[in-house]
């Protein structure tokens, strides 16, 4: 195996590094330790990337588990809609009912272990700026990191999106969105209205509806539910979506609006419960509710804001990346701005499986570039 460190040149760390700063240099520097991070490492690891001089994964959580580890106790692992294994090692067999964060994250942390993965927690990257020199510098919370190529593999989950309407200030309520979601229990007894029309906005109502004194569902659009399997064929249509929208520099769309809502077991339940019975959207909140312009309201203690994720890549923002859509143009998981940089986990590749392909190719694309000569097969 050709050690990428040495067959790439280096010879120590760039020129030009700031005094007083705790610098570090590796080839590649991995931002990111979920399931697609954790994927690229592998296969650093794998091609000959030295652990240290050759690669490192800089992660801001406190432990093991990525986005799954901050995933309400109530997401129980028979509720997930999909999980695939990390590459090298399968996913050890799973209770249906024990908490979702709980397993994955122990995976998480025994795949670290496995194959003795240099992450570094907890450090938070603030940003990346480019060098004269075409190195990249990576600050973060803790000192700063100077590397060649970049794997970004953020997701979206410290990215929650709060839509904007008028009054929201002003109402007397809660106010909460799906990543500070912990369980219903909290909502005992409670009007609660669920804004959202994806998977995580269906399942948390579910669970509400149980213990709320009233519930009420708004979408911006009626959601379409889908009664047919979700097979290979949607599958690539959805991905399909995603990633000619990202070529051509838009932002990522949602899969929800390619692939529908399955009905489930669950979802007829909620069906014959009434709980789906959804209202258009609001058109402002009131100090006590919602309100529409043609003059109906509706009461509420608490909204519960099902409104999703954008990715996280505000620390790259001194590269100027975006394009005038609005979004990062990709060609593959290579940033066509720039050929160092390379984003697993967004756009086609949010998936576990996606993140895994992600992850090989853009390791497969560094090691050409650093090396071209010892590039995968």
């Amino acid at each position: 195996m050709i050690d990428a460190t040495t067959d790439a040149g280096q010879s120590g760390p760039p020129p030009g590094v700031a005094p007083g700063v705790d610098t570090h240099c590796a080839d590649v520097v991995v931002i990111g330790a979920g399931q697609a991070g954790l994927s690229a490492a592998y296969h650093l690891r794998r091609t000959g990337f030295a652990p240290g001089s050759g690669y490192v994964i800089l992660d801001g959580d406190d432990g093991p588990g990525g986005a799954w580890q901050h995933r309400w106790p109530t997401l129980v692992f028979d509720r997930v809609h999909g999980f695939h294994d990390l590459p090298g090692m399968p996913f050890p067999t799973v209770d249906p009912r024990r908490p979702a964060a709980e397993q994955v994250s122990a995976y998480f942390a025994a795949y670290e272990r496995a194959f003795d993965l240099p992450v570094r927690r907890p450090v938070r990257v603030r940003a990346v700026h480019s060098r004269p020199d075409g190195w990249l510098d990576v600050d973060t919370d803790r000192d700063r990191w100077t590397t060649r190529a970049l794997i970004n593999a953020t997701g979206t989950w410290t990215r929650p999106f709060w839509p904007h309407y008028p009054g929201r200030s002003s109402f007397r309520g809660r106010q909460l969105h799906t990543a500070d979601y912990r369980g219903p229990g909290e909502f005992a007894g409670l009007r609660v209205v669920v804004v959202g029309g994806g998977t995580s906005a269906v399942q948390l109502l579910g669970e509400v509806s149980t213990v709320a004194a009233a519930t009420t569902w708004v979408t911006r659009r009626p959601p379409v539910f889908r009664d047919e399997e979700f097979g290979p064929e949607l599958g690539r249509a959805a991905v399909a979506r995603v990633d000619e929208a990202v070529r051509a520099g838009r932002p990522p769309g949602s899969v929800v609006g390619v692939t529908g809502l399955p009905v489930t077991p669950e979802v007829r339940r909620l069906r014959e419960r009434g709980v789906l019975d959804r209202l258009p959207m609001f058109d402002r909140i009131t100090p006590d509710g919602i309100a529409w312009s043609d003059g109906r309201s509706v009461p509420a203690d608490v909204i519960l804001w099902c409104t999703g994720f954008r990715a996280a890549l505000d620390h790259l923002a001194p590269l100027g990346l975006r394009a005038p859509g609005g979004g990062i143009r990709m060609d593959g998981t290579r940033v066509v701005a720039d050929p160092r940089l390379h984003l697993v986990g967004y756009g086609p590749s949010a998936s576990t499986i996606g993140a895994n392909r992600a992850g090989r190719a853009a390791v497969n694309e560094i090691r050409a570039l650093l090396a071209p000569a010892a590039a995968l097969d």
